[in-house]
């Protein structure tokens, strides 16, 4: 893939308003995916999380609605609207919807 998908271009887009919260659920939604780089917007509703894991690139987050809570290396960050936190390549971390949350995760690898 050589591009962005799943959106609209050539016009102003709110970002927290292009990924739907659903109950009970972590929603995602790839907006890229290549060898160098992963963007993807994801909605949390509360008490949902994506476990501890690592990755092998550079997670960089940036939230967009709600209260979400950022764990890096045991260590956790809360995270509101229009604050972004880098989690580092290969150190676990996990994210939990704190609240209702919606955030950008860009990921270079």
């Amino acid at each position: 893939m050589t591009g962005l998908k799943n959106i609209s271009k050539a016009e102003v887009l709110t970002l927290k308003d292009e990924v739907a919260y659903q109950k009970g659920q972590v929603v995602s939604k790839t907006l890229a995916q290549n060898a160098a780089l992963s963007v993807t917007l994801f909605s949390f509703d509360k008490g949902e999380e994506i476990s501890t894991h690592e990755s092998g690139g550079d997670a960089f987050v940036t939230c967009l609605d709600g209260v979400g809570r950022i764990t890096i290396d045991g260590k956790e960050f809360i995270l509101r609207e229009g604050e972004s936190i880098v989690m580092p390549a290969r150190h676990p971390h996990a994210v939990y919807g704190q609240e209702r949350f919606k955030m950008l995760l860009v990921v270079v690898f």
